[in-house]
């Protein structure tokens, strides 16, 4: 580590403590020319996968564009914002695993369909019908009999 007072190449490790979080490591430093003292942080990096869209259209992964998508859905459902961030949380550890540098998006969607058929049925429905595009009745008798196993599953 570079010395940010004179530059100097070498400094010298003093202290090392972990945050109150733990998320990141504090550790002071001390400069082998100067004799400075300064304090550095280390965190880890940790990059989530782009999303590929059906066009080919690579985009970051963003939570807040989640987020909305499951404000959309969830709008007037009894649902609470720390369950939202639980069910968010849930497909930001599934990106994460995966360990890939691209992800498509339609596995995201599928994902968040999971999480809004555990939260709440009609928010289920609500979703699928723009995700994947319902052109007739059929489609919304479909996703309903859908929940209705998936409700049957639960039960037995």
């Amino acid at each position: 580590m570079k010395c940010p007072f004179c530059s100097h190449a070498e400094t010298q490790v003093v202290e090392t403590r972990l945050s109150e979080d733990g998320s990141s490591i504090r550790r002071r430093r001390r400069c082998m020319s100067c004799e400075k003292r300064f304090t550095t942080f280390e965190n880890a990096e940790v990059r989530m996968p782009a999303l590929v869209k059906q066009s080919g259209e690579r985009q970051e992964f963003s939570r807040d564009k989640l987020r909305e998508g499951f404000r959309r859905a969830l709008h007037k459902r009894p649902v609470s914002t720390e369950q939202v961030d639980t069910a968010i949380e849930h497909i930001v550890q599934r990106l994460l695993a995966l360990g890939e540098r691209e992800v498509s998006s339609r596995l995201v969607g599928e994902w968040v369909m999971t999480e809004l058929k555990r939260l709440d049925k009609v928010a289920y429905i609500r979703f699928a019908s723009v995700y994947r595009a319902f052109q007739d009745p059929d489609d919304f008798r479909d996703a309903l009999r859908e929940v209705d196993e998936t409700r049957a599953d639960v039960q037995r």
